[in-house]
Parts: structure tokens; C-alpha cells; sequence
């Protein structure tokens, strides 16, 4: 014999409004508005046959009919927040596994981990590290860094911080043969680029500097890569205001100018929007997010957010 429940979005709204003796108080707590509890109100009403609520004077009152239907179903609502936690703080250990480019991992996140460790040792972080980034939250990742928009269809995405990208390079290119003085010393130096040539070709003409040789120079195939040879001195990179941040905070690369190339792509954290809630999930979320706030006030090169 098949139960008879009634819609449960009604009945949510019911043991709201019940428990506040409010619709507008039941509509702020479900964050829908005033007339659609009345409404699903009024559908439970016409389900059961019978009348729940009463006004009286600009009050909200329960019927009999309605105070004994509240006490009967408000343990059931505890019962499901509480078997939720549970479910929840199940979730809260384990190994967590993060995908990102290799880059990111290496010049941003690795050298956070040990924070993260001390904080949540009841949580065992495995890196994954991926050339293509957006697609990479498979069934076997719990979260990942993408670098975009920030809209992937369903997926929560938190952002960690914007990026814009500026010139990078050993602080002994300022006082070498070639002297780095000034933007138009660049034409004395060797340029560093990353697989598509991209970025210099941007900053160039953001910058008017359309006669710049940007097409000379090595190529490399990880942004991480490109940011290693600005530091033993091979030119200068263009380099990501994200991701040579400790490399500046180290000394191992300084920016010789102010000079910044905008971007509309920002880092996000990502995961499932069914996932988002999960313990662990929840508690790398907001270490991370926290750690990119403290960050941001503290950057010794350019930035632009």
C-alpha cells in the first residue's frame, strides 16, 4: 500500500509558519516570499481536507486541527536536520582530492598545504594535477581549481582571486650588462612566453609598445616553467600575479615596473552543488577562501581586481 504524504514542499512550509506563528517569518527562513508559503500553505490545506491556520486580529493562529498535525511532524524535521549533520560530520574526513594545472599546484597551493594540515589533520589532501583544467571535476575529484569565468553549469564556484599579469624577472637583470631601467630597456632583453606567445603580444599594445619584438624568444609549456627561467635569469617573463607571488615574496623575482596586462579570467574553487555542503568539502572551502582574503592584503607586486 503506497504511503499517503503530502507534497513536501508544503509541509516544510507549514512546520515553518507554525513554529513562527508567521508566514513572512516562515518566507525570510525558506528564502521564497510571503505569498508563495500562503500558497503552498493553502495546497496542503485543500491535500488534507481540512483548515490549519486561523487570523484573528492581524495574528496567525493554528486551528486544533493544525497544533496537533505540528506537534506530531515538528519531531520529524529534527529528526532529518539531525540524521543530516550526522550524515554531514561523516563527511568530514578522509582524503580529499583537488585538480588543478600543475602550475597552480606548484607555484600557489603545494605551499599552503602544511596550513591546511596542522588545521584539518583528520583530512589527507591528494593533488591531481591536470593540463586541462575545466574539465577535470570527474567522479573520482572532489574539487577543483579552474581559471575563467566563473560560470560552470552545475557547479558551486567560489572565487580565490582575480589575476592580472606583469613583467617579472631576477633582480640582477636591473644592474647588468644591459641595465633594466626602464619599459624600453625591454628591447635589450630576452622575452619569455608561454605556448601561444599570447600575453607579451597583449601587453605590447595595451601598452603602446607595438615595436617590441614579441614574437622572439623560448617558449615554454607551463606557466611555472616560464617563471623558472625568469629566476636564473633568462629574461623576463610576463608573469601571473597569482602565481609569481611567492617567487616575489621570496626575492627570487622582482617587477621592474608598474606596467600590468588586465585579464577577465579569475582562480575559482569548484565543486558539485550537490557536494558543497559535504564536511570536508566545506572545510577545504573555506580554509582556502580565508587564505586568499589574507593574501590579498598583503601583495608586493601589481594588482588589479
Amino acid at each position: 500500500m503506497s504511503r499517503r504524504l503530502p507534497p513536501l514542499n508544503a509541509l516544510k512550509a507549514f512546520e515553518a509558519a507554525a513554529r513562527n506563528l508567521s508566514f513572512t517569518r516562515a518566507a525570510e527562513e525558506l528564502f521564497v516570499t510571503q505569498a508563495a508559503v500562503s500558497h503552498q500553505i493553502k495546497g496542503l490545506e485543500e491535500h488534507l481536507g481540512l483548515k490549519l491556520f486561523r487570523r484573528r486580529n492581524r495574528s496567525l493562529l493554528l486551528t486544533e486541527e493544525g497544533q496537533s498535525y505540528f506537534l506530531d511532524i515538528k519531531d520529524v524535521f529534527t529528526q532529518l536536520a539531525d540524521a543530516t549533520e550526522r550524515l554531514l560530520a561523516r563527511t568530514a574526513t578522509g582524503s580529499l582530492t583537488v585538480s588543478m594545472t600543475p602550475s597552480f599546484a606548484i607555484q600557489s597551493l603545494v605551499p599552503k598545504l602544511a596550513r591546511f594540515s596542522e588545521l584539518h589533520p583528520e583530512v589527507d589532501v591528494r593533488i591531481k594535477a591536470v593540463d586541462q583544467d575545466d574539465n577535470s571535476l570527474t567522479e573520482d575529484v572532489d574539487v577543483a581549481i579552474y581559471y575563467g569565468r566563473g560560470k560552470w553549469p552545475g557547479l558551486r564556484a567560489d572565487k580565490l582571486r582575480s589575476e592580472c599579469l606583469v613583467p617579472v624577472c631576477a633582480p640582477r637583470l636591473l644592474t647588468g650588462p644591459k641595465p633594466l631601467r626602464s619599459v624600453d630597456d625591454l628591447a635589450n632583453h630576452t622575452l619569455l612566453h608561454d605556448m601561444t606567445r599570447h600575453n607579451w603580444k597583449a601587453w605590447a599594445k595595451q601598452h603602446g609598445k607595438g615595436m617590441l619584438n614579441v614574437n622572439a624568444g623560448p617558449i615554454f609549456s607551463h606557466s611555472s616553467l616560464v617563471l623558472q627561467a625568469a629566476i636564473h635569469g633568462q629574461g623576463i617573463a610576463l608573469g601571473s600575479s597569482v602565481l609569481a607571488r611567492p617567487e616575489v615574496e621570496a626575492g627570487r623575482l622582482i617587477c621592474p615596473f608598474d606596467t600590468v596586462l588586465k585579464h577577465k579570467n579569475a582562480y575559482y574553487l569548484v565543486c558539485h552543488e550537490s557536494q558543497e555542503e559535504l564536511g570536508k568539502i566545506r572545510s577545504f572551502r573555506e580554509w582556502l577562501l580565508k587564505t586568499f582574503e589574507e593574501e590579498a592584503h598583503s601583495d608586493l607586486i601589481p594588482h588589479i581586481d
